[in-house]
């Protein structure tokens, strides 16, 4: 009868690469998150760009239709904004797994060899929380918040302009939607991390 040759697999390759892969998953989930937060500010910068371009200041060339398109681009720039937030959540969530991951081969080696306790300064009782108010992404996710919430006041703006005269009412209601927008989509971040 034939001996099965199958090769063995040695456990110390399988954890090495194991943790390279967890680590290239985790290093992209970063790059992920700073490419995400540029493309949000990217595609707002180019649009304020656009707008200076058509001489914004000047109100008496606009027309009721186009207020309402400038606040319908505004609105848009606040969902992409909301998108931009859940994403960083997701990606700062995936990262965290990929640390959970990398802890728990850690604590593996650690049963194996008790001398590498000493070693690692992050165990899976001292790793940073998901939701963490002073992690890039928190900051990130912040940047996003702010910007989005510009947005959506404009928008707000630009529709009160397309039916009523501006007063000082007007500017409060728009910035009380963008301050609000910005609560709302730091709630959304930390909902998605929880």
């Amino acid at each position: 009868m034939p001996k099965n040759t199958t090769p063995r697999v040695e456990l110390d390759e399988l954890l090495a690469s194991e943790y390279e892969y967890i680590t290239h998953t985790a290093s992209q989930a970063n790059e992920d998150r700073a490419r995400v937060a540029s493309f949000y500010l990217i595609a707002v910068g180019s649009l304020v760009a656009a707008l200076f371009g058509t001489q914004l200041f000047d109100t008496e060339k606009y027309t009721q239709t186009v207020k309402i398109m400038f606040s319908g681009l505004f609105v848009l720039l606040t969902l992409l904004g909301t998108s931009t937030v859940m994403q960083l959540a997701r990606l700062r969530a995936a990262w965290y797994e990929a640390m959970l991951a990398m802890n728990q081969i850690k604590d593996f080696a650690m049963n194996q060899s008790p001398e590498l306790t000493a070693a690692f300064r992050w165990t899976k009782d001292t790793l940073p929380p998901k939701y963490k108010r002073g992690s890039v992404s928190y900051f990130q996710a912040v940047e996003v918040s702010l910007i989005s919430g510009l947005m959506f006041g404009a928008a707000m703006f630009f529709l009160q302009q397309a039916f009523y005269s501006i007063t000082w009412v007007n500017w409060v209601f728009s910035g009380l939607s963008g301050l609000f927008t910005i609560y709302i989509q730091l709630v959304i971040y930390r909902r998605v991390l929880n």
